[in-house]
C-alpha cells in the first residue's frame, strides 16, 4: 500500500513543544504521532495510529499463542463491583468518578479485575471450562496529580490486560508462567532489553508480583540486582535482618545533654566527645537511631501520627513508605500535629523517656512506632531522650522499647545483601513495561467467582493479572530509538516499512518514483512516498528524518541514469545504486 504525503494527514513542527520534558514527548510531538488535549491526555494521529496498531498486533500475536482469547470491554463503568472488592476507595484521588443523569456513580476504569472476574461468573460454572486466559487492549484512566513525560505517565494510556482462571493453585503457576513467557517473547520481538525483578502488588493485591522493567538511566523505577541472580524492585526488596544480641547483665540507659544536636550529623560530633565507650572508629551515623515522624490520612478521612525508627545512616525513602503504609497517604508529620503530640519532642524524639517507654507497646502515647527490621532485641542505640536538647545512649532493643511492628522503608544502598544470599547488591533505574501478578482469590472471593470441582464442591477461582502499557512502551521505544535529527523506529514498529523521496523540479524523478513505489507496493510493501510538488529537498529530507522510517529511497539527480540513493537511518549509511538493485534489497 502507498500513503501519498501530499494527501496526507500530517504536520511536522520545527520547534520543540513548550511543555515536552523528555526526547520521546518531544519528537512524537513534533513529528505529528500525537497532539496534546489536556495534562496527560494526547490525540492520537495517523502516524501515531499506525505505530501504536504495529505493537498491538505483536502483543496480540503472543497473546494468542499462549492460548489466551481477546474481548473487550467499556472503559465506562457501574460503581457497585469496584465498591464489593474496596478499590472505589482504595484507588482515592486517583480515580475518575462521575455521575449518569440519574445521579448512579459511574467511574473510568484504572484497571479492569472486577469486571473480568464478572464475566467469567456470568459465564462459567463447572472446574471442565477451566482454565481461561483472556485478555484485552483497551484504554485506561487514572488522574495523576502530576501527569508529565508525555505518554510516559499519563492520565489516559492504552494496556494490554489478561486474566487467568483456575482451580487450583498448581494451575494458576502453570498460567502465570505461560503469561510470562508470552512477556519475555513480546520484548524480544521489539527489541527492548528487560529485567524481570520481583515487586509489590500494590492496590492489585495477590502473592506472587514480577515487573518487566527496561533498564535505562532516566527510568523512573529504581531496582536492585545481584551478580547471582537476584533482581527486585526497590518497593520489594527485604532486608537481611541480623540475629537478636543476648543483653542481660548489660548497663541500664543514661541520659546526656546534648544542646543544639537536632541532626545526626550534630549528634556523631558530640557523641564522639560526650558518650563514653565508643567503639573503634569512634561513634558514627549508624549507631544512632534515628526516629521520622509521618502522618497518615486513612480512606475514612482521619489522619494518624506514626513513628519509624532507623539507623541514623539510612533514610526514609517515600517509595517504599507508600508502599508499607497503603492505601493510606502519607506524609511527613506538619508543625499543626506536633501540637497535637506535644510529648514528641522535635530534634529530640525516641521512643523511650526516663519515666519508661514512650513509643510502642505499653507506652505513654497513643502513637504506633515501627522499626527498621537491623533494629532487633539486643542492639544498642544512642537516641533521643523525648526531652529539650537531651539524648540517651545505652538504649537497648527489645529490653527499653519495643515497636508495634517492623517496616521497610529505610533506603536501599549499593553494596546491600541480597535477601537470597546470592551477594551484594547494586542499585539501577528503569522504566516498568510489563506487570505479572498472581492474584490468588481476592477478587473471585469478593466477587464470588465459584465453580464446580471433580468432586461437585464449590470452589473459589483463583486467578491471574498480566498488564502491559501499550503506549507506555511506544513512548520508551522512541525515548531509546532517535538521533539528533529525529525518530528512528525499528523495523518490527515502523510507520511504514519504506520511505520514498522524489525530488527535482522535473517530471523524470516523479515518474522513476511512481515506477518503484508501484514494484514494492506489489511486494507487499507499506510505502510512504514524499511526493509534495512544491516541498523542497530540505523540507522533504527534514521531515524524512523526523518522521523516522528506518529505510529511506531517494529518487533525485541520478534519476536519468536509472540511479537512486538508499538511506539506512538506523546505521547512517548511504549508498547510490542502480534502481533494480534498491528495489531488489528493499523487497530481500
Amino acid at each position: 500500500m502507498v500513503t501519498r504525503l501530499s494527501h496526507y494527514f500530517l504536520r511536522t513542527l520545527r520547534e520543540d513543544p513548550a511543555d515536552a520534558e523528555v526526547t520521546s514527548h518531544r519528537l512524537l510531538v513534533r513529528a505529528g504521532y500525537i497532539r496534546r488535549q489536556a495534562p496527560g491526555v494526547f490525540a492520537w494521529l495517523p502516524l501515531g495510529l499506525r505505530v501504536k496498531a504495529k505493537l498491538e498486533t505483536i502483543i496480540r500475536e503472543e497473546m494468542a499463542a499462549s492460548g489466551a482469547y481477546e474481548v473487550h470491554f467499556p472503559a465506562l463503568l457501574p460503581r457497585e463491583p469496584y465498591e464489593a472488592t474496596g478499590r472505589w476507595d482504595e484507588y482515592g484521588d486517583a480515580l475518575f468518578r462521575l455521575q449518569d443523569r440519574k445521579g448512579a456513580d459511574m467511574l473510568l476504569a484504572p484497571t479492569h479485575e472486577e469486571v473480568f472476574t464478572l464475566l467469567v461468573k456470568d459465564l462459567y460454572s463447572s472446574y471442565k471450562d477451566l482454565p481461561l486466559t483472556i485478555f484485552q487492549i483497551q484504554d485506561k484512566y487514572r488522574d495523576e496529580a502530576r501527569p508529565r513525560a508525555g505518554l510516559l505517565r499519563g492520565r489516559e494510556f492504552t494496556m494490554k490486560d489478561a486474566y487467568s482462571f483456575d482451580y487450583t493453585d498448581e494451575g494458576l503457576d502453570a498460567s502465570y508462567q505461560a503469561q510470562r513467557d508470552a512477556y519475555e517473547r513480546i520484548f524480544q520481538r521489539l527489541g527492548l532489553e528487560y529485567v524481570i525483578v520481583q515487586a509489590d502488588a500494590g492496590a492489585m493485591g495477590g502473592s506472587r508480583s514480577e515487573e518487566f522493567l527496561h533498564p535505562t538511566p532516566v527510568g523512573e523505577d529504581t531496582f536492585v540486582r545481584s551478580a547471582g541472580g537476584y533482581a527486585a524492585n526497590v518497593e520489594a526488596f527485604t532486608t537481611l535482618a541480623p540475629e537478636p544480641i543476648p543483653f542481660d547483665g548489660k548497663p541500664e540507659p543514661v541520659v546526656f545533654d546534648s544542646p543544639g544536636t537536632t541532626t545526626i550529623e550534630t549528634l556523631v560530633a558530640h557523641a564522639n566527645e560526650a558518650v563514653p565507650g565508643a567503639p573503634e572508629g569512634g561513634w558514627t551515623a549508624a549507631h544512632m537511631l534515628k526516629n521520622v515522624v509521618l502522618a497518615l490520612t486513612h480512606l475514612d478521612g482521619t489522619r494518624e501520627v506514626v513513628v519509624v525508627g532507623l539507623p541514623g545512616d539510612r533514610d526514609v525513602d517515600m517509595k517504599r513508605v507508600e508502599v508499607a503504609f497503603a492505601p493510606a497517604e502519607v506524609e511527613q508529620a506538619s508543625p499543626e500535629d506536633f501540637e497535637r503530640n506535644p510529648l514528641l519532642v522535635r530534634g529530640f524524639i525516641g521512643p523511650w523517656t526516663a519515666t519508661g517507654p514512650l513509643l510502642g507497646e505499653d507506652s505513654a502515647t497513643a502513637i504506633r512506632y515501627f522499626l527498621d527490621p537491623r533494629v532487633v532485641d539486643g542492639t544498642t542505640w544512642i537516641t533521643g531522650a523525648n526531652a529539650d536538647d537531651a539524648h540517651v545512649y545505652g538504649l537497648i532493643a527489645g529490653r527499653d522499647f519495643t515497636a508495634d511492628g517492623f517496616l521497610e522503608v529505610a533506603t536501599v544502598r549499593d553494596g546491600d545483601p541480597a535477601p537470597d544470599g546470592s551477594g551484594p547488591v547494586t542499585l539501577a533505574r528503569g522504566m516498568e513495561i510489563g506487570h505479572v501478578f498472581q492474584l490468588g482469590r481476592k477478587y473471585a472471593e469478593a466477587l464470588g467467582l465459584k465453580v464446580l470441582d471433580e468432586n461437585g464442591k464449590q470452589v473459589t477461582v483463583t486467578m491471574g493479572s498480566y498488564g502491559i502499557g501499550v503506549t507506555r512502551i511506544l513512548a520508551i521505544i522512541a525515548e531509546l530509538s532517535n538521533d539528533e535529527r529525529g525518530l528512528i523506529w525499528p523495523a518490527s514498529v515502523a510507520p511504514f516499512d519504506i520511505h520514498v523521496v522524489a525530488t527535482g523540479k522535473g517530471d523524470e524523478a516523479y515518474q522513476l518514483a511512481e515506477s518503484v513505489i508501484a514494484q514494492l507496493e506489489a511486494a507487499g510493501k507499506d510505502v510512504l512516498y514524499d511526493d509534495r510538488p512544491k516541498a523542497s529537498p530540505g523540507v522533504k529530507f527534514g521531515d524524512a528524518e523526523l518522521i523516522g522510517v528506518p529505510q529511506l529511497l531517494v529518487v533525485g539527480r541520478g534519476a536519468a541514469e536509472g540511479l537512486v540513493e538508499l538511506w539506512d537511518r538506523r546505521t547512517g549509511e548511504r549508498e547510490t545504486v542502480p534502481v533494480a538493485d534498491a528495489v531488489a534489497r528493499l523487497t530481500a
